[in-house]
């Protein structure tokens, strides 16, 4: 019985021997060959810094600057490390109060205790100054340097776009990004936000118990520095842009000026706008509630997201397409009997004369040539047939879709160019006939465009049939890197002599008597256009496209100003006036039209000449 005991015993004291030994020979390991409890104790006393990029600079399409950074300071915390505070001193040093304290620091602590997040962002230098030689003084604290966006000049808010901080949605979306970060919102701040951004770097500091930073890691073997974002110039002319938002101050609508050899954007303007710096700091969350709901709406870029009845500028493209498919020659004419509604001039001769004088019966005419071909015996399939080739012909310039320009493609509008299916589910298959939809040949109806489509048509006729797609940035980077997309040429198939008619016929608008836009002329520029009046529930909008000079453009553009009296020829048409001969001649001289139309707004009445009575 005593053997039985003994062995168990010698089994006991061997198992605890061994387990002794384990112990032993883990923990001489550990003190003798691992550093990992020495690193443990190390990553107690240290603090790693994000080193935010400087976000690349936006400039004009001539060098000029528009977007650059200026330094502010983040303040960080760290809350399992804050201890013994003065938290009154901490309030009064920095302006706030004990609730705004202990919200914040909830906030962090919910974040997490032991990671570092932003207690309170973006302190101006002044207020760093004042508060730096106090820092030792809050352990647990400390503070982060980063860039701030600035605009150069309060112009170009919708396009340039502005920059926030990331929510939820960004976190989850891309891993580059950490709360508190911040990114590009909207315009180009947000389309071209990886190439502005840059690449973060990380410091890692000693800090004594005081939470001061007494040198760097192991001489910052763990350091990576921060890599500039790339800088970023315009297709935009500051100039021009600054010119066109004045003239577009007091009312409602846009401008848009391209380029139309290189489809490059020289000036977008959705009025009214804002001045981009009001999005920009600590006040940036209260302006941006303040812009967001006011009525106005300065945050919609009109441009691209309105839809509009495009009234008689879309005149060109139904002379065009009946062109091409042969159902009208370059001198068919049509008796102008007034209906629907016209006003009082001749009966046109021709397409060219058509255009001129924008006749609404002789256009009436031609659309129903294009939609009541005689391919068919039956009217209904007859012109459903029509519609379907109509519909292909309006894609080919761009309508009822969104063009592929360079900017956030949330809540571009594709405007209404509308099909078959369209009015099949409207009317009912084969209920529906030329007669039903004869407005769209007027550019009313169901018929509706974007801004941006209008300046693409212009850009069309300048290009005597072809487009590249509109686009606001040139180049980015030190080599100058292009999108090759935007080089590319989209063809109507449109024959090049039909377009010669149209551009003869919007000469003839500005600069020929009987023509609609004579308001628009500039001695010595050859500017082509074609007003619209687009019917409204309210007062009708003012439509103009044109481009200049007749023979190779340098600008193609449409203006639109919502509720204005008078009609295409009377507001629109001399802004774009205006606008070509700023840019192509580098300044006005006509002071009176330019003071006239920068200070008057479209409630106002406008003082009509004998040459502008009716409005077209």
């Amino acid at each position: 019985m005593s053997n039985k005991y003994a062995d168990r015993s010698r089994v006991v004291r061997v198992i605890f021997i061994v387990v002794f030994a384990l112990f032993v020979g883990r923990l001489a390991m550990l003190q003798l060959f691992s550093s990992e409890y020495k690193e443990k104790a190390e990553q107690q006393s240290l603090r790693n810094i994000t080193q935010y990029p400087a976000r690349g600079f936006i400039y004009d399409r001539n060098g000029k600057l528009l977007v650059h950074n200026e330094a502010v300071y983040d303040l960080m915390v760290i809350p399992r490390m804050v201890k013994d505070l003065d938290t009154n001193l901490f309030c009064k040093s920095l302006g706030i109060t004990r609730d705004d304290f202990d919200e914040r620091m909830l906030k962090a602590r919910k974040y997490s205790p032991y990671s570092s997040s932003i207690f309170i962002k973006q302190i101006s230098k002044e207020e760093y100054a004042r508060f730096e030689n106090k820092m030792y003084r809050f352990k647990g604290f400390y503070i982060s340097q980063r860039t701030l966006r600035i605009y150069d000049r309060p112009i170009a808010a919708q396009v340039l776009g502005y920059v926030g901080e990331v929510n939820d949605a960004d976190l989850k979306r891309d891993s580059y990004y950490r709360m508190g970060d911040y990114i590009g919102k909207s315009g180009i701040e947000k389309s071209y936000e990886e190439v502005l951004r840059g690449v973060k770097g990380k410091k890692v500091m000693h800090v004594d118990v005081h939470s001061r930073e007494i040198g760097p890691y192991r001489n910052g073997a763990f350091d990576t520095l921060p890599i500039e974002g790339s800088n970023l110039y315009t297709t935009l002319d500051a100039d021009l842009q600054a010119y066109a938002e004045d003239l577009m101050a007091n009312k409602r609508g846009c401008v848009v000026a391209i380029e139309p050899s290189t489809g490059e954007v020289l000036a977008m303007v959705s009025a009214p706008t804002y001045d981009p710096n009001l999005l920009v700091g600590r006040i940036r969350g209260k302006n941006y509630v303040m812009l967001n709901t006011d009525i106005a709406k300065p945050m919609l870029n009109r441009a691209l997201m309105g839809q509009y009845p495009p009234g008689s500028i879309f005149k060109v493209a139904q002379a065009m397409t009946a062109l091409d498919l042969g159902v009208i020659t370059p001198n068919t004419g049509f008796v102008c009997d007034k209906h629907p509604g016209c006003h009082n001039h001749p009966s046109a001769r021709s397409v060219r004369e058509a255009i001129k004088m924008s006749c609404n019966p002789y256009f009436y005419q031609v659309y129903r040539r294009v939609i009541q071909q005689g391919k068919y015996k039956n009217i209904y399939k007859d012109s459903q047939y029509g519609l379907t080739v109509w519909h292909d012909y309006m894609l080919r310039f761009g309508f009822g879709q969104k063009l592929d320009i360079d900017l956030p493609k949330t809540g571009m509008s594709t405007g209404n160019i509308p099909d078959t299916a369209y009015y099949n589910r409207w009317y009912g298959k084969e209920r529906w006939a030329f007669s039903t939809i004869y407005s769209n040949s007027i550019g009313q109806g169901e018929v509706t465009v974007v801004p941006i489509q209008m300046a693409n048509l212009a850009a069309i006729v300048a290009n005597h049939g072809w487009y590249i797609t509109p686009h606001v940035v040139r180049f980015y980077g030190n080599d100058s890197i292009q999108d090759e997309k935007y080089k590319i040429r989209h063809e109507t198939g449109i024959k090049k002599e039909y377009f010669d008619i149209a551009a003869d016929g919007m000469y003839d608008v500005v600069h020929v008597a009987g023509g609609t836009a004579r308001r628009a002329r500039v001695d010595g520029l050859d500017i082509c256009g074609k007003t619209g009046t687009a019917e409204n529930y309210g007062n009708d909008h003012s439509v103009f496209i044109a481009f200049a000079p007749k023979n190779n453009p340098k600008i193609a553009l449409a203006v639109y100003v919502e509720n204005a009296q008078g009609g295409g020829g009377s507001w629109a048409a001399p802004i774009a006036g205006l606008i070509i001969e700023k840019y192509l001649n580098g300044e006005v001289k006509r002071k009176d039209v330019e003071k006239m139309y920068r200070e008057i707004n479209p409630c106002q009445k406008l003082p009509l000449t004998r040459r502008v009575k009716k409005k077209k």
